[in-house]
């Protein structure tokens, strides 16, 4: 066993995290599309064992373009703390789940909208889990980020509805994974971090096939499962990487991104518009992530000067 990785917190790292996390969310939300698509075809459970397969292959293709030699292929796929990798894996495959369970009623940007809540949750988590030191801007970054939460997700609100509250224990779900991936990524590579969750996807389906039965077949859903398993292990892959390299309280203002990419891909595709209060909160964390992004790259320069003074004295 190779020693761990320390957990590193620089500008550099930070801003490369950042890019890669925003990349994630973009592959996840096409992912997600045709998730919500395939949906009344195959249910909620046909689409969780559907995606496993290509998933994992995909994230196989990854190992072998990253592996030394054919040998190494295993070591970079088997888990190293296969306990808590097997944890990380049932906490994301069951909100996988929780997620797909609610697109049935809700749209793909209001889900995107209540799921705001999920990067004020990693960040507390990573207080006691990690031992993150949180600055105040970034600290600043997240609850301001929240407050946009707050305009979107009210009591009596256009989106409080009962489901909301299984939509939210996926969120808690959500910034648990986040948090484990950040204290996996000492030790664990990035495909196997994105192997076990879609490993799971396919026995957890088949449990909750008598719940959530397939409701038939059709070519167009069998292709878009295919696509779901792609781009779902491209973004836990490139998830995985990011959290190897940046912080959660870095990252965690970018868990809103998906409320663009969702808001314009559910309105082309479904023809669903979000609710007015999910665009003015957009604004509000839109702003934070912004923000925090601007912090990075002016630490990221700082850190390059100090580095030159040093090299030239």
């Amino acid at each position: 066993m190779t020693a761990p990785r320390l957990l590193r917190d620089t500008g550099a790292e930070t801003v490369r995290g950042i890019t890669l996390v925003c990349l994630c969310f973009f592959a996840m939300t096409l992912g997600d599309v045709a998730a919500k698509w395939a949906l009344p075809v195959l249910g909620a459970a046909g689409i969780m064992i559907g995606r496993g397969l290509p998933g994992s292959l995909t994230v196989l293709g990854f190992a072998m373009l990253r592996a030394d030699t054919p040998a190494t292929v295993w070591r970079r796929l088997k888990p190293v703390r296969w306990r808590l990798a097997l944890l990380r894996g049932v906490t994301n495959s069951l909100t996988s789940a929780i997620w797909f369970v609610v697109w049935q009623t809700m749209s793909l940007a209001d889900t995107y909208a209540i799921g705001f809540t999920t990067p004020l949750l990693m960040t507390l988590l990573a207080i006691p889990m990690l031992g993150e030191r949180i600055r105040w801007r970034r600290a600043a970054a997240t609850l301001v980020g929240f407050g946009g939460v707050l305009i979107m997700v009210r009591p009596g609100g256009d989106l409080w509805t009962p489901v909301v509250a299984l939509l939210m224990l996926g969120v808690f779900g959500m910034a648990l994974g986040r948090v484990l991936t950040r204290l996996l990524s000492t030790t664990e590579t990035p495909e196997s971090l994105a192997l076990v969750p879609l490993l799971l996807h396919m026995p957890l389906g088949l449990l909750l096939l008598p719940l959530l039965p397939v409701h038939g077949f059709t070519w167009g859903a069998f292709a878009a499962v295919i696509f779901i398993g792609v781009f779902n292990a491209t973004g836990h892959w490139l998830n995985a990487r990011a959290y190897a390299l940046a912080p959660v309280a870095a990252l965690a203002p970018y868990e809103y991104s998906p409320l663009l990419w969702g808001g314009v891909l559910g309105y082309l595709v479904f023809q669903e518009v979000p609710h007015t209060s999910a665009l003015v909160g957009a604004v509000v964390v839109a702003a934070a992530g912004l923000y925090n992004l601007h912090r990075e790259q002016i630490r990221r320069r700082d850190e390059a000067a100090v580095k030159e003074l040093a090299w030239t004295s």
